[in-house]
């Protein structure tokens, strides 16, 4: 299998890594492929690839869409980033609880976050470039965000003054985001 799981969170996020082949010219690997994703227990099709360029000390997110809904995996292709999947699904168990991780573009690690999860990232490394396959098309009239350090939260997040954007550093908490009506998008399971 050119894929396997290396752990999964709130029954719904994956990291998982690709089999990497390296030899004296570098690595070849496949970065996505729909079949093995499918025996991973991921069968979504997408349908956007979306790529990113930040700085050292971004941070961008916490980001979701609710119409139509839209997962999200994501990986580093250059340098290094912190990776982010908040539960955002009502009624679930671990509503509010994140999942962080280091990725590169040496260990190739990705993660997977489905629908009813908030993701977002820091750049560890002068530059990283992150790739996001998404499930949905983008659609700015319905997708949102969660403010990157809401308290109720309490991502350890690897930078304490981030560069942001003007939308992510005004986004809304997510008890803001809980008693709108469009959070009964996401409802666990």
């Amino acid at each position: 299998m050119p894929f396997e799981i290396e752990s999964e969170h709130f029954g719904a996020v994956k990291v998982i890594v690709p089999g990497v082949f390296r030899d004296h010219r570098g690595y070849f690997m496949e970065a996505y492929r729909r079949d093995a994703f499918a025996a991973l227990g991921i069968p979504d099709e997408f349908v956007q690839d979306n790529q990113s360029s930040s700085v050292r000390g971004v941070i961008r997110g916490l980001h979701f869409q609710w119409d139509a809904p839209m997962a999200k995996l994501m990986r580093v292709a250059t340098g290094r980033a912190f990776l982010v999947a908040v539960d955002i699904r009502q009624g679930a168990p671990t509503l509010g609880q994140w999942f962080g991780i280091e990725a590169s573009a040496e260990d190739q690690r990705q993660l997977w976050a489905p629908a009813g999860f908030a993701r977002g990232f820091c750049a560890l490394s002068e530059v990283a470039v992150v790739y996001y396959k998404c499930t949905a098309l983008y659609n700015p009239a319905a997708e949102s965000g969660i403010r990157w350090d809401d308290p109720a939260i309490g991502i350890t997040w690897p930078v304490t003054d981030p560069i942001l954007s003007e939308k992510d550093a005004h986004a809304q908490l997510l008890a803001e985001w809980l008693a709108r009506p469009e959070a009964a998008s996401f409802v666990y399971p």
